[in-house]
C-alpha cells in the first residue's frame, strides 16, 4: 500500500453509492450559468413572440393617456388612469417572470438530477465564516471562477459590440419618425440584442458543464479506507458472509440429508449442479432423483456424500438434463435411461472393488441444457 492510501489520500473514483449519498444530500450538479442562460432564453423568446402583443397594449395606453377631450377633463381622474395602465401591463409582467421562474427551476433539477431539497435553503452560519469566504477567495474555486467572470465577460461584451456595429446606424435615427414606428424599431433592437446575448449566454453554460462535473467528482472522490467501509456496509464483513454460507449449508444439509443416506450415487455439474440418485427394480422400473440443488445445496450434497462415501461423479450435461427434466422423487425419463445406466454399472463395479475407467456417456441433443437452463439445441 502506498503512503498517500496510508494517509487516507482521496484518489479513486466515486462509487454510484456514494454518488447517491451526495444527491440525496443536496450535493448534485449546479450551474449559475445555465440558469442564467436559459432564464435570458426564455425571456428573449417571449418578448420576441408575445412582445407585439405587450407592444399593443403600451400604445393602446399611451394614447388614451395623451388624448384629452372634454370627457376627460370633466371626469379627470389620474389615479384611475394609472390604475388601469398598471393593470394592462401586469398580465404580460407576471407571465413573464413566471415562465422565467419555471424556465430556471427546471433547468437546475435536470442539471442537478431532478433533486430539490428544501433545506438548501435554510440559513447556515458555515457560509457566513469570513475564513472559509477567504479560502474561497483566494483558493483554487475563485481563480476558477475569475477566470470564468472574464471569459464571460470578454464573450458577452464582443457579442454585444458586434449587435452595436450593425444596429447603431438605425437606432440613431429613431428620434425622426413617428412614436409607432420608434418603438417598433426598439423593440425589434433590443429583442434581437438578447437573443444574440442568450445564445453567449448557451455556449458559457456548455462550457461550464464539463467543469462543474469534474469539480464534483473530485468532490467526492475516495479513499482506500472508504471503499473498504462502504464494501462491507453494503456487502458485510468477509466473517459475516462466510457464517451466512455456512448457515446456508447447514439449512441445505438438513434439507437433503434423509435423500442423501438413500442415494447411490451423485451426479454433478461439478460445482453448480448436484442430482442424487438410486435404482431398486422393486420400488421403480428406473432409476429414480431423490434430491437435487445448485449453489448452496449443491454443495451441501456434495459434502454429505463425502462423508456418507456415496460416489459423486463430474458429468456436466447429465446432471444439467436430469435436473432439469426431472422432479425429486420421480424416476427419470426414457430418453435418459441408457445415459444414466451406464453410469449406475460404473457405480456398482466400484462397489465391487473393480478399477474401470469412467464410461462416456451421451446425452440426446434435445435434452442438453445450459446453467440458466436454456436446450443448448434452440
Amino acid at each position: 500500500m502506498s503512503a498517500g492510501e496510508t494517509a487516507g489520500e482521496k484518489t479513486f473514483a466515486p462509487t454510484d453509492k456514494r454518488k447517491t449519498d451526495a444527491a440525496r444530500n443536496g450535493d448534485v450538479l449546479r450551474s449559475q450559468d445555465l440558469a442564467i442562460a436559459v432564464a435570458m432564453l426564455v425571456g428573449a423568446l417571449w418578448l420576441k413572440f408575445v412582445g407585439p402583443w405587450m407592444l399593443g397594449l403600451m400604445k393602446t395606453t399611451l394614447r388614451g393617456g395623451l388624448i384629452w377631450d372634454r370627457a376627460a377633463i370633466d371626469d379627470f381622474a389620474p389615479g384611475k388612469l394609472m390604475t388601469s395602465m398598471l393593470l394592462s401591463a401586469l398580465p404580460p409582467v407576471l407571465l413573464l417572470g413566471g415562465l422565467v421562474l419555471i424556465a430556471s427551476i427546471t433547468s437546475q433539477l435536470g442539471f442537478g438530477e431532478g433533486r430539490w431539497l428544501p433545506g438548501n435553503l435554510t440559513p447556515k452560519a458555515s457560509r457566513l465564516d469570513p475564513a472559509a469566504g477567504l479560502k474561497r477567495m483566494f483558493g483554487a474555486h475563485g481563480w476558477i471562477e475569475l477566470a470564468k467572470a472574464l471569459a464571460k465577460v470578454t464573450l458577452l461584451g464582443t457579442i454585444a459590440w458586434h449587435w452595436a456595429s450593425g444596429e447603431l446606424a438605425s437606432l440613431l435615427t429613431l428620434g425622426g419618425g413617428a412614436l409607432s414606428v420608434q418603438l417598433a424599431c426598439a423593440w425589434q433592437a433590443i429583442t434581437s440584442l438578447l437573443l444574440t446575448l442568450s445564445f453567449g449566454l448557451v455556449a458559457i453554460a456548455l462550457v461550464d458543464f464539463p467543469i462543474q462535473l469534474v469539480r464534483r467528482l473530485n468532490r467526492l472522490k475516495m479513499s482506500m479506507q472508504e471503499l473498504r467501509d462502504e464494501n462491507k456496509e453494503s456487502e458485510g464483513s468477509p466473517e459475516r458472509r462466510a457464517a451466512q454460507r455456512q448457515r446456508q449449508r447447514q439449512l441445505a444439509m438438513g434439507g437433503v440429508a434423509h435423500a442423501m443416506r438413500e442415494a447411490q450415487f451423485v451426479i454433478t455439474n461439478p460445482t453448480h449442479f448436484a442430482v442424487a440418485m438410486s435404482y431398486d427394480p422393486l420400488k421403480a422400473s428406473a432409476p429414480v432423483v431423490l434430491a437435487k440443488g445448485r449453489g448452496e445445496k449443491a454443495l451441501a450434497m456434495r459434502q454429505l456424500a463425502a462423508e456418507l462415501r456415496v460416489p459423486c461423479l463430474e458429468y456436466p450435461a447429465l446432471a444439467r438434463s436430469v435436473y432439469y427434466t426431472t422432479r425429486e422423487r420421480q424416476v427419470i425419463r426414457e430418453e435418459l435411461y441408457a445415459a444414466v445406466a451406464s453410469v449406475l454399472a460404473f457405480v456398482f463395479s466400484l462397489k465391487r472393488g473393480e478399477s474401470l475407467p469412467a464410461p462416456q456417456i451421451d446425452v440426446p441433443v434435445a435434452l442438453r441444457f445450459d446453467a440458466e437452463g436454456r436446450l443448448e439445441s434452440a
